[in-house]
């Protein structure tokens, strides 16, 4: 169980609601802050001056004063008018992770709505309805409004949600069907309700929340696969001795560098060449492996921490102050998360960059020490894992295309008001697939250095890397005549975790 109290959340909270469908619920300190913040607003409702968002009209329509008879008008016309997307609709995860985010910063009470709100956000991500939310419409300006807005209009009992409800049904269904079907009331908007639901930068941020995850486990993958790199290609340990590392006391570079050690100790194959071997040096591909992963992760680790200190943020606007006072503030601007996902982005890409160079290394002949071109048996007859390459490359070529930062891209709304946006959205949707191209291109790399490691034999290799290489061949078989590899490659990228896990096993934690 999740709990909502009004402090900030941790990633794996997200993760455990966005994806393992954990229950959540409001806490008692959460209540308290709602209440107070929602009778700032009801009294600002009551009063002559004007509020935005309480009393008028949004985005440039701010000067428009709003009759108090037309305020829930006002407020449900937001919702509808705003939830203007396109395209197909995004991923179950990332809409669950964004109603999270939602409630959770209208949980710290500073957002003026009342609890009945928070409650219902609760009620569809605990009875697992999902709002169907196009993936085109946010700039993260105020936020994702667009996104958001479908997540609101479901609650208001109009739109449609997914008819997947973790089971995987597919299509959608009307949202007052699904709610009716949970007995879930339509909620009714009051006072500043609306724009509280929609203005914030939920979406970008669970998606970043969930790529910083994803990508922590990914760089441990990125070690282990070149460790095996390093063994197929007769590579040294010695760059990555402690004493060497130390030199250049970057924090990730240490982490990666020990991880290479652990996973590489005991190898025959390492140990058949460490003397009189005539080569001075490996490949930057080979040598450098630390240092990239290493600078990837110290970049996570920045991210990581500007995804905390999100989780720990009330975004919204205005806000209701604890003296009473309602503010108009930028909270909802998205280029904190905007820049976490584009520099995320390319460090993946990099990590996914320097993977291929090694699997372009392992099949090529001619530097590979003796390997059999494409690892193939009967080479001619055989094109091996030549291809394999191919679709890394293309995998490699895409993320490097989508390293280019979105954040820079600002497009001017709302006839000028809102004139700097954040395009943290496009950031994170990129993100995603960035993430999901090296999670392809490791699995190639697994693919490939352990054919090469089996090519390697009588030598054995080092105790973690054989225990990865079995996890491999539990579902991907290993040197032998053509066959239709695609279904190989897949099943290669799902052993990924199995294959970082057998290593562990004999390494205990990495760094």
């Amino acid at each position: 169980m999740v709990e909502l109290d009004g402090a900030r959340l941790a990633l794996q909270d997200i993760a455990a609601v966005a994806r393992a469908d954990e229950p959540v619920r409001l806490a008692g300190p959460a209540r308290e802050a709602i209440a107070r913040g929602a009778a700032a607003v009801a009294e600002l409702a009551r009063a002559q001056q004007p509020a935005y968002g309480v009393s008028t009209g949004f985005g440039s329509l701010a000067t428009v004063r709003i009759a108090p008879e037309r305020r829930a008008e006002l407020q449900r016309a937001l919702i509808r008018s705003h939830a203007a997307g396109m395209g197909p609709p995004v991923e179950r995860e990332v809409v669950r992770a964004m109603m999270l985010l939602r409630a959770r910063t209208l949980a710290m009470g500073f957002s003026g709505v009342r609890e009945v709100v928070v409650q219902r956000l609760l009620q569809l991500l605990n009875a697992r309805i999902t709002p169907l939310v196009p993936e085109h419409g946010s700039l993260g300006a105020s936020g994702d409004l667009a996104p958001l807005a479908h997540c609101a209009l479901a609650l208001l009992g109009e739109g449609e949600v997914l008819a997947d409800d973790g089971g995987g049904a597919p299509g959608t269904v009307a949202a007052a069907q699904a709610l009716d079907r949970c007995g879930i009331e339509p909620l009714e908007l009051t006072a500043k309700e609306g724009l509280a639901l929609i203005n914030g930068t939920d979406g970008s941020l669970g998606m970043l929340a969930l790529a910083c995850l994803d990508l922590r486990e990914l760089l441990l993958a990125a070690d282990l696969t070149a460790a095996m790199s390093v063994e197929a290609l007769l590579g040294t340990d010695r760059a990555f001795a402690p004493e060497l590392v130390a030199l250049r006391p970057q924090p990730g570079q240490a982490a990666s560098a020990a991880n290479l050690m652990a996973l590489l100790a005991g190898s025959e194959i390492v140990a058949s060449h460490r003397h009189g071997d005539p080569r001075v040096q490996d490949a930057y591909s080979l040598r450098c492996a630390p240092q990239v992963t290493g600078a990837a992760r110290d970049t996570l680790a920045h991210c990581e921490r500007v995804a905390e200190a999100e989780l720990a943020s009330a975004i919204d606007n205005p806000m209701v102050l604890p003296d009473g006072r309602v503010e108009s503030c930028g909270n909802f601007h998205g280029a904190p998360i905007a820049f976490a996902c584009d520099f995320l982005a390319i460090a993946a890409a990099e990590v996914g960059a320097i993977a291929e160079r090694r699997t372009d290394r392992l099949l090529d002949a001619s530097r590979s020490h003796g390997l059999p071109p494409f690892l193939a048996p009967d080479a001619g007859v055989n094109s091996g894992l030549m291809i394999a390459q191919y679709t890394q490359a293309a995998l490699v070529a895409d993320n490097r295309r989508l390293a280019a930062p979105a954040s820079v891209d600002s497009l001017p709304t709302s006839a000028m008001q809102e004139d700097h946006v954040s395009m943290s959205w496009a950031a994170a949707r990129k993100l995603r697939r960035v993430i999901d191209n090296l999670r392809r291109i490791l699995a190639v790399e697994l693919v490939c250095a352990g054919r090469g490691l089996e090519w390697r034999s009588p030598l054995a290799p080092a105790p973690a890397t054989a225990a990865a290489l079995r996890a491999l061949r539990e579902r991907v078989p290993g040197i032998g005549p053509d066959r239709h590899l695609a279904p190989e490659l897949a099943a290669a990228e799902a052993a990924l975790g199995e294959a970082l896990a057998a290593a562990r096993s004999v390494t205990g934690a990495l760094a």
